[in-house]
């Protein structure tokens, strides 16, 4: 080409949650089994959608509206539901104005940074979720900037490192939070988001708060959303029903913006957001128009409270089985349906393996494992030896060993053989 075609900001929009699929289907083609617990979708773990629910999805469809636009900002009546919801919590008041609908938080993501200058960073937690990240240094030409969460401390932010960063880097403009967290299934405690709250108000930050799993929490837990906190700071919390009601496929979510007005040059970020919806003129009306009548059913409630309780049984569950292995940094869950389990410092070593019958398998995993982080090598070997699928850690913006599980299974028989399985995996692959 006369020119060069691509930013230095695309060599980071990686994603390997996606990319160990493309090893996991080669893998097949050899006749290994796959156990996907890579990917945080619940239909695909054997969740049945409730008849009640498919029944509203299903009258929606013959409602010839239904496959029309709907206003760029969202359709106002679902607006004008999710606008009360919000305020009746009694924090930050918005209306229907300040809510924008998109096709998925990806969606979402990718504008908010997309519209940012690229000088203008947004520092979030590490480990950190692929979207957000790989979103943020891609508009920016650079890596991430990142605040630690800490396994010492179950994964909660450590506040004294995130506002150090912020004090020495007065490019950040931005804090984000992932509240319930992926990969770590941590619930921000209401003390540390009055700290980060703080934070932003003294360096003039605004806040993203990614609420995706707000009403998965489980183990005693609840979530506080970011309007019960945010005072007068200027923020936008992210929603959708992919993970919660779940419909994945929808690809609907949506943001709220708090004290639109407090600030000029963030009420001109929020006004080119839903600029930018208007020139895509709008987002998929169907998944829109079923929020107020799936949330506002009263057999919600008790339908999400029972998939909750499974999802804390399962982290029991898997608590109890590898926390048999010691070499192994494990936290219970009490919120979205991930855990990450972090090899203790040292553990893991270049030589380490499992045993593989399948030359050919065999050899996928030697071209692998060249030059790779000693957990992703560790995550190869998993995957080849035992079908089980999952995350390196280090793949998430993050310094520690480790991988990411998922807390989905329903077939309860496959999800122990799943769990009892990597355990005795881990045990031979650390002591080869």
């Amino acid at each position: 080409m006369r020119q060069k075609l691509l930013s230095e900001g695309a060599n980071e929009l990686t994603y390997e949650i996606r990319e160990i699929v493309k090893k996991a289907r080669l893998l097949e083609d050899e006749g290994v089994s796959i156990i996907w617990e890579n990917i945080g979708d619940p239909v695909n773990k054997h969740n049945q959608i409730p008849g009640w629910m498919k029944e509203i999805v299903q009258e929606l469809v013959g409602e010839n509206d239904s496959y029309g636009y709907c206003d760029s900002k969202g359709v106002p009546e679902t607006r004008e539901f999710l606008a009360q919801i919000n305020n009746e919590i009694g924090g930050a008041q918005i209306t229907p104005e300040d809510i924008l609908f998109f096709n998925g938080l990806g969606d979402a993501i990718s504008t908010v940074y997309h519209l940012l200058e690229p000088t203008a960073r947004v520092i979030g937690p590490s480990p950190a979720y692929s979207t957000h990240s790989s979103a943020e240094a891609a508009h920016a030409n650079h890596h991430p900037i990142t605040y630690t969460l800490d396994p010492e401390n179950n994964w909660y932010p450590d506040v004294d490192d995130l506002y150090n960063k912020v004090k020495y880097n007065p490019n950040i403009v931005g804090i984000l939070i992932i509240n319930p967290d992926n990969p770590t299934g941590m619930v921000y405690p209401r003390e540390i988001l009055d700290r980060i709250m703080e934070i932003a108000k003294e360096f003039n930050l605004f806040l993203i708060s990614d609420e995706i799993y707000h009403r998965i929490t489980y183990n005693g837990a609840e979530a506080c959303a970011l309007a019960e906190v945010i005072d007068d700071v200027p923020g936008i919390a992210m929603r959708g029903i992919s993970k919660e009601l779940p419909w994945p496929g929808s690809r609907c979510g949506w943001m709220e913006y708090y004290n639109r007005d407090s600030d000029e040059e963030f009420s001109r970020l929020c006004k080119a957001l839903d600029d930018a919806k208007m020139i895509e003129v709008c987002s998929t009306t169907l998944p829109q128009k079923a929020i107020p009548k799936i949330l506002g059913d009263p057999r919600y409630a008790e339908y999400r409270d029972q998939l909750n309780q499974e999802i804390g049984k399962r982290s029991e569950f898997i608590a109890d089985t590898l926390h048999a292995v010691p070499e192994l940094t494990f936290n219970k869950t009490y919120g979205a349906f991930y855990n990450t389990i972090v090899f203790k410092e040292g553990t893991l070593t270049p030589d380490q393996h499992l045993e593989i019958d399948n030359p050919k398998v065999q050899a996928l995993v030697d071209e692998w494992t060249q030059d790779v982080s000693l957990d992703s090598r560790f995550v190869y070997y998993l995957l080849a030896a035992t079908g089980i699928c999952v995350v390196p850690i280090s793949s998430f913006c993050s310094d520690l060993y480790g991988f990411r599980i998922t807390l989905l299974e329903e077939d309860e028989e496959l999800f122990q053989h799943t769990f009892t399985t990597m355990r005795d995996a881990i045990r031979t692959y650390l002591d080869s």
